[in-house]
């Protein structure tokens, strides 16, 4: 099955395809394909993941898989959300974004630091198709005091994940991909793609 994702990051797909496997699905990208990113007016996960999944395949024909995922913060009410990405601003770096998260969380005692990372993956074989598949993924985890770590991206580097103790940014992708929302998500749309049978989801 060809299928294009939602998106114009070459990483990405790198990311989904080691979590999705090669062979029969075959992903490309929506910028390969000449499709621009759609506007995300969501106000959740899963209508963004949705609106992104539909634009893609309504622009290529092809089924289309998208996701949308960002940080929660119980300190904070669950922000930044839906709005991770551009916390400081609407061009806001990682950096920015970090930056912002430590300030508010300035002298916020370990125990009071719980956040997870929320990963929801959609996946539309017509951009109109009423009963898209929606996959879920949560890690949970708590928010660091200061920076560790040189991989990943995001709030990796102040995401200290649950279990290990470390950041995820001190983590090897390999074994990231394993433990991460998004590994989550993917692995119960990867046992949907293989087997078609329905999947036990988590709420968002």
């Amino acid at each position: 099955m060809k299928m294009v994702l939602a998106t114009s990051n070459p990483g990405k797909l790198d990311e989904f395809r080691a979590l999705i496997g090669h062979g029969r699905h075959e992903l490309t990208t929506q910028g390969e394909l000449g499709v621009e990113d759609a506007e995300e007016t969501g106000i959740t996960f899963t209508e963004n993941a949705l609106i992104k999944a539909r634009h893609a395949s309504r622009h290529t024909g092809l089924p289309a898989i998208a996701d949308d995922s960002g940080l929660e913060v119980d300190f904070l009410g669950g922000r930044p959300g839906i709005f991770s990405s551009r916390y400081a601003g609407d061009h806001a770096t990682d950096q920015e974004n970090i930056d912002q998260l430590l300030q508010e969380l300035q002298g916020v005692p370990m125990h009071r630091r719980t956040a997870r990372f929320r990963c929801v993956v959609v996946l539309v074989t017509q951009h109109d198709q009423r009963d898209p598949v929606v996959c879920h993924g949560v890690w949970e985890g708590k928010i660091a005091v200061a920076q560790s770590g040189e991989n990943g991206f995001g709030y990796d580097p102040v995401f200290i994940a649950g279990g290990l103790g470390c950041t995820s940014a001190t983590l090897a992708p390999e074994i990231k991909n394993t433990v991460s929302h998004r590994a989550h998500a993917l692995a119960r749309l990867k046992a949907y793609l293989d087997h078609g049978t329905p999947l036990t989801e988590s709420p968002e």
